[in-house]
């Protein structure tokens, strides 16, 4: 794949913002595999002066394993293949109509802590479900994010050379049926909801919550949100996406 030929755009710093540059694209519906190989190449090859990034994508159908996957929470994959992958965590599974953001990110330039990423994430997914009046928290000792008793987003990381790859995915407007045939990340009978059972949706609501979620991680690594651009500045960015 060629990164180039996706949209993208280059995120603007804010005030005192940080001094790295970052670039967001957005790369449609992808097989898994070229993702997961094009991401780990850049944190096996880092360059010091390369900007931080953000994809995001949905990913056709796919279950993944972590480091720490047991074989005995997938209970029956079928027809959907299965893929070991670096990242921490357990089993989970990847489809059409799920917003997948992959964070590659120098923690290491911004001198910035693990915990503080994942904490930054969790809080703008709960920051984007917040504007659906949906209302979102965390849960000490598994990473992620919950409705409820339901888990709604699921979250991943690797770091290697200084650098992040993986993310989060959140489930949006998809097929929850293969979940039924796995434990996910590694708990029995765990419920998993999405934002379209929660709220009125429609064809355009992926890449609605995916807009929000980009300006709420923007924000959050210090950034000015893109898609809250004036028109004026929007028209001037939207050959980015």
């Amino acid at each position: 794949m060629h990164l180039s030929d996706y949209k993208w755009f280059a995120a603007k710093a804010a005030e005192r913002g940080p001094s790295s540059a970052l670039v967001v694209r957005r790369l449609g519906l992808q097989d898994y595999e070229p993702i997961f190989k094009s991401m780990r190449y850049l944190a096996e090859h880092p360059k010091p002066d390369r900007s931080d990034e953000i994809w995001l994508l949905s990913h056709k159908p796919v279950y993944t394993q972590g480091q720490a996957g047991k074989p005995e929470h997938i209970l029956n994959s079928g027809d959907i293949p299965v893929v070991q992958v670096d990242r921490g965590g357990q089993i989970t599974y990847h489809g059409p109509g799920q917003l997948i953001v992959y964070l590659l990110i120098n923690v290491k330039r911004r001198k910035m802590g693990v915990r503080n990423l994942v904490d930054l994430i969790e809080q703008a997914i709960i920051r984007t479900l917040s504007d659906y009046e949906i209302e979102a928290s965390t849960r000490p000792g598994a990473p992620g994010v919950y409705v409820n008793d339901a888990k709604i987003a699921a979250l991943g990381l690797r770091i290697k050379n200084g650098w992040t790859y993986h993310g989060l995915s959140l489930n949006v407007n998809m097929d929850l049926s293969p979940f039924r045939n796995i434990n996910p990340c590694g708990f029995e009978k765990l419920q998993i909801t999405q934002v379209t059972d929660l709220v009125p949706g429609g064809k355009q609501l992926l890449l609605s919550v995916s807009r929000k979620l980009a300006d709420a991680l923007l924000q959050g690594l210090g950034y000015y949100p893109h898609y809250g651009l004036s028109a004026s500045e929007g028209s001037r960015a939207s050959q980015f996406g």
